[in-house]
């Protein structure tokens, strides 16, 4: 394509084959988003002069709406092409190499000639995604990559390719606002830079970052400085030790490496738009306009809640679909198992041992393989939570994958790397393909070894209904600020070889909290989790329909605030929908229709609301502190309250509120405005409503099983002196008292006493200074005897009565 639309007679039937051979998988952004000034000329620009480009151009143009692509604009005596391109050095058989001459002078002259301004649309065109080297043959030959595309190279591409363009404006730039008066030469190569630049950015967030040869990349794994560190001290002066652990490391590069393929990628594209149309209603992605600012200038490691197998498949199609780099993701060795491993690998996974304890090279082969995907500016995936949610919620984030990739960045910016930015998403299901295995494991059964057979035994429930699933996007976390304000002075961290700075740990320690809690703000309600907040609550999860209705409407409006999404429809709905997944009854009944669930189906609707719980919190809290007592004053319930929320924070990954009492009043404030509580000259108190102290009551029956938990925690410490317990023994004690608890109330409810939740209450209760450790045993001072007689009032005496006859059969 010239830099002008010539009249050519072969180009009218040529557009005409485009617009009916091609067909573009994704446009962005919409026509009417694109900001475009209707009353002035509008000029095109392509990275490259190119036919095909141009063709499609002026038939999408015609497509969308947007201004004519083909006909020249006329700018007083000057005549302007409506398509422009950069400027490239061009190679031919017959000739020198030579450099194509500048298309924005005659465009600058035409500003300055007539005052008028001119708007630049940037256009990049992707014909097919290339993120690797390694494809089949015709793949290779016609799929977008970093390499300059040929003319036979680019006549494949529209035959192979035709059906799978990617399209993407830019915003206009205006002529105006680049034209500071200077030599037309000067401002013609600032235009030029300004386009460079954004045409690079956008093909590193489409295509990543040029991939080199997966053996390639092995070995230069095997021979960098840090693995030959770790290779001579374990030989020695052994030159043949040294060579067999060289061949080691190699071996533990192809164990570790993935093979990113093309054809792969498109493959599982396929596949994946197949499974989810016939697994799920749909998949509501959100948030994803916060990437595509950041890709191509950043690094990106993509933080996932991890609730199921399928979030693997599900972020990278996503982000496949939605015009970005897949990532490369962390898996368990687990997953590289016949048929299933290398089909991950080639679509981007790399595989990781469980525990690198006692093998220093392979540690060293990871490390540096690690690095150097981050260094090249691979987007990354991996889960900080370690393995799936059993429970339903977050699990406290495991410090591996964080230290290395804080380790890699350091070295990284002595190496004059770019930024790094993390990205939490939520992921929320209405129902998972693993819910049967969850409840066995959490029921005390065995994890069963992933196997292609156990795969088989999941594709058989691809015919029953699954619902939707919310994708959602937390707020990025730049790695560079967090440390600026972690550890002002990390920049002058260690140098490569010297032992890890002191200030590591705590600031990996911190940095996996921040990104729980930013996972965690990006919640999504759905239909399931919803009901499941409405119906678990009641004592033997059955519930007039009407009432939950009415107290799913009450839930909407009480996390309208905290939640990114809500259901579409009405409360009968949603109930509908849960029924349809098999996770509730409904009773007609000639009083009034009943909702109910079996044990089976509480046990299940309690991972569901385990997702969402975070969300009520205080809510729920402050709803707790009305059980027993009618009326409260606000300097009463922050007394009450205060001991208890800073530990609930910990074990909901909650955001801390800028002012603890604040948000206390603020959810007060908004109780009262649901006709919960009433305020008269001084206090609150529960409404006279019947309906209205219902829902409160139902509202404070989601905090109890924490609190329940950290009631019979303290119980246990304190019947005994300090140092009594160790970690483990005083975790596993109060599991089985909590254990005896819900056999004895007649709770089916397996995450009620799970080991976990009691691990990190203890460890809560040592960040929060309540509990210190010497010499392996817990010591504890009146500020936890105080704080337990404190939280001894939220309860009534029934129900103190009961947790202290479980918690007497403590033994010395």
């Amino acid at each position: 394509m010239a830099n002008a639309t010539s009249v050519n007679p072969l180009r009218a039937p040529l557009r005409r084959l485009i617009d009916a051979w091609t067909q573009v998988r994704l446009l962005e952004p919409a026509s009417e988003d694109l900001g475009l000034d209707p009353d002035l000329p509008t000029l095109y620009v392509l990275p490259r002069s190119s036919l095909s480009d141009g063709l499609l151009l002026e038939v999408l143009a015609r497509r969308q709406g947007l201004p004519d692509a083909t006909m020249p604009r006329q700018l007083g005596e000057r005549t302007l092409p409506a398509q422009l391109s950069l400027p490239t050095t061009r190679r031919r058989l017959w000739q020198r190499r030579k450099r194509s001459r500048s298309p924005f002078q005659s465009v600058i002259e035409a500003h300055r000639d007539t005052g008028c301004d001119i708007q630049l649309v940037p256009v990049s065109i992707f014909w097919g995604r290339a993120p690797g080297k390694r494809f089949g043959f015709w793949q290779l030959l016609a799929a977008d990559s970093w390499r300059l595309t040929g003319r036979l190279r680019r006549l494949l591409a529209v035959m192979v390719n035709g059906r799978d363009l990617e399209v993407h404006f830019g915003a206009p730039l205006r002529l105006a606002e680049l034209d500071d008066g200077r030599e037309p030469s000067l401002t013609d190569r600032k235009a030029a830079r300004l386009l460079r630049v954004h045409f690079r950015r956008m093909r590193s967030r489409v295509l990543g970052p040029d991939l080199s040869h997966r053996r390639t990349l092995i070995e230069g794994v095997a021979r960098s400085e840090p693995v030959r560190r770790a290779i001579a001290e374990q030989a020695g002066q052994s030159p043949r030790l040294r060579a067999r652990l060289t061949k080691r490391a190699r071996r533990y590069g192809r164990e570790i490496a993935s093979s990113m393929s093309y054809p792969v990628m498109r493959f599982l594209d396929g596949v994946l738009r197949r499974l989810w149309n016939r697994l799920y209603d749909g998949v509501d992605a959100r948030g994803l306009d916060s990437i595509k600012a950041l890709a191509g200038e950043h690094t990106l490691v993509y933080v996932p809640c991890h609730r199921s197998h399928i979030d693997y498949l599900l972020l990278s199609y996503v982000l496949y679909t939605q015009g970005l780099m897949p990532p490369h993701i962390a898996a368990g060795r687990n997953l590289d198992m016949p048929l299933i491993g290398p089909l991950l690998r080639r679509g981007g996974a790399f595989f990781m041992r469980r525990s690198f304890r006692g093998q220093p090279l392979y540690s060293a082969v990871f490390k540096e393989y690690l690095h150097r995907l981050l260094n090249r500016g691979h987007p990354l995936e991996y889960f900080i939570e370690g393995g799936r949610s059993r429970s339903g919620r977050m699990l406290p984030p495991r410090p591996g994958m964080l230290s290395m990739t804080l380790d890699s960045f350091l070295r990284s910016q002595r190496e004059g790397g770019q930024s790094l930015v993390f990205v939490p998403v939520y992921i929320g299901y209405e129902r998972i393909l693993e819910e049967a295995s969850y409840q066995r494991e959490l029921a005390g059964g065995r994890k069963r070894k992933e196997s292609p057979l156990a795969l088989l035994r999941i594709v058989r429930r691809l015919r029953e209904p699954h619902g939707r699933v919310a994708l959602n996007v937390g707020e990025p976390l730049s790695l560079s600020d967090f440390l600026d304000r972690a550890q002002p002075d990390w920049r002058s961290a260690t140098s490569p070889g010297e032992e890890a700075p002191d200030w590591k740990r705590t600031a990996v320690t911190e940095l996996g909290e921040t990104l729980t809690r930013r996972i965690n703000a990006a919640a999504s309600l759905n239909p399931v989790n919803l009901v499941a907040l409405g119906l678990l609550a009641t004592p033997h999860h059955a519930i007039e329909a009407t009432l939950l209705e009415r107290h799913l409407t009450l839930l909407v409006e009480l996390g309208r605030e905290n939640a990114a999404a809500l259901p579409s429809g009405e409360p009968g709905d949603w109930i509908d929908q849960t029924q349809a997944l098999g996770m509730l009854k409904y009773q007609p009944h000639a009083l009034g229709d009943l909702v109910t669930a079996d044990p089976a189906q509480a046990t299940l609707l309690g991972w569901y609301r385990n997702n969402v719980l975070h969300l009520y919190a205080l809510t729920g809290l402050t709803a707790f502190a009305f059980r027993h007592q009618a009326r409260q004053t606000l300097d009463d319930l922050e007394c009450l309250l205060a001991p208890s929320w800073p530990v609930l924070m910990r074990e909901f990954a909650i955001a801390p509120p800028a002012s603890f009492r604040e948000a206390l009043a603020d959810t007060l404030e908004r109780l009262a405005a649901q006709g919960l509580l009433e305020r008269d000259a001084e206090a609150w108190r529960r409404t006279d409503s019947l309906t209205g102290e219902e829902q409160l009551r139902m509202l404070g029956r989601l905090m109890q099983p924490p609190l329940e938990r950290g009631y019979l925690l303290l119980s246990v410490l304190l019947n005994e002196a300090p140092g009594h317990f160790t970690h483990d023994a005083l975790t596993e004690r109060t599991r089985q008292l909590a254990e005896r608890l819900a056999r004895l109330t007649g709770r089916d409810s397996p995450e009620f006493f799970d080991a976990r939740l009691f691990a990190g209450l203890v460890q809560s209760l040592e960040a929060e200074g309540w509990l210190r450790t010497r010499e392996g045993r817990l010591y504890y001072g009146s500020r936890l005897r105080e704080g337990a007689r404190r939280g001894q009032t939220l309860f009534d005496p029934a129900l103190r009565h009961r947790l202290q006859r479980i918690a007497r059969h403590t033994e010395a």
